[in-house]
């Protein structure tokens, strides 16, 4: 048995196919998805959703958005979404420096809320892109 997943962004379709099982962040946490999952509407987190394809496991960085669970359907509504695959390491990792630069340089309230956002989207993409690797070998 499998699940339909859907992952649109405002500008594109990300992702189109069955799967057989996936582990998305949510605002209230870690979740997976099989078959015959409750049907359900969740709040979706910055975070790396894992997807399992038979026995392959492949990574997404999400930006944020809506998850609806229904009938072996799941539609995600992100802000932005990027493969694992798609993710330049490399560029990746200087990203990650950089936020973790302009983090420690934010002054005030909202310099540091702003910094911190960007720190944790950097965060994401170099654990997908990251994750990759080790989910692969």
């Amino acid at each position: 048995m499998n699940l339909n997943l859907r992952v649109l962004t405002p500008n594109r379709v990300v992702w189109d196919s069955e799967v057989q099982e996936i582990i998305l962040s949510t605002n209230s946490g870690q979740m997976g998805v099989l078959p015959n999952h409750i049907g359900m509407v969740t709040a979706l987190d910055i975070g790396v959703m894992k997807i399992r394809l038979n026995v392959q496991w492949s990574t997404m960085a999400l930006m944020g958005g809506f998850a609806k669970i229904d009938n072996d359907e799941i539609t995600l509504l992100v802000n932005n979404a990027e493969r694992g695959m798609d993710i330049d390491l490399q560029e990746a990792q200087e990203n990650f420096r950089l936020a973790i630069a302009d983090r420690a340089r934010a002054e005030g309230k909202r310099e540091a809320i702003e910094a911190d956002v960007a720190l944790k989207r950097a965060r994401t993409r170099l654990e997908a892109a990251d994750a990759i690797l080790f989910i692969n070998q």
